[in-house]
């Protein structure tokens, strides 16, 4: 049940990014849509926490921005083209550069006061905590 769902929130997810981009970019740049900007995020869960990892290689946690609303998490920010004069003109370049967004529904409900984001190695790692209605709960039986 949850590959399926993955895959409609991830559909989801794009078709939003799709929608906020614009189709030109300023000085002839690439439009995101055709870049591939996007950086790649985990999310899993287990009883208490939510826990998402993002993969945002060459960043400095300066340029990222997290925020919550109505149960969806947002990543943003800009990786910034680095400048090489030692190295001149690329021949090649494969590192994408830019501004990016993911936007990512939380399958449930998650306590704001207690989000934690730690960025080390360019990983970044968000712990939600489930809210305490959204936990599981062990119900005991009584025998009459």
């Amino acid at each position: 049940m949850w590959p399926s769902l993955d895959r409609w929130a991830s559909l989801r997810n794009d078709l939003d990014s799709l929608l906020e981009m614009p189709f030109w970019g300023a000085s002839g740049r690439q439009s995101q849509l055709f870049s591939g900007w996007t950086p790649a995020l985990d999310l899993y869960q287990n009883n208490d926490n939510i826990v998402a990892v993002v993969e945002l290689p060459g960043m400095r946690k300066e340029d990222i921005e997290l925020s919550l609303h109505d149960g969806t998490l947002t990543i943003s920010g800009e990786r910034k083209e680095e400048a090489s004069q030692e190295n001149g003109n690329a021949t090649r370049t494969e590192r994408s550069t830019g501004k990016f967004r993911r936007s990512i529904t939380l399958p449930t409900q998650v306590d704001v006061n207690k989000i934690t984001a730690s960025y080390k190695d360019g990983i970044l790692t968000v712990t939600l905590p489930k809210a305490e209605e959204a936990k599981p709960r062990q119900i005991q039986i009584n025998l009459n």
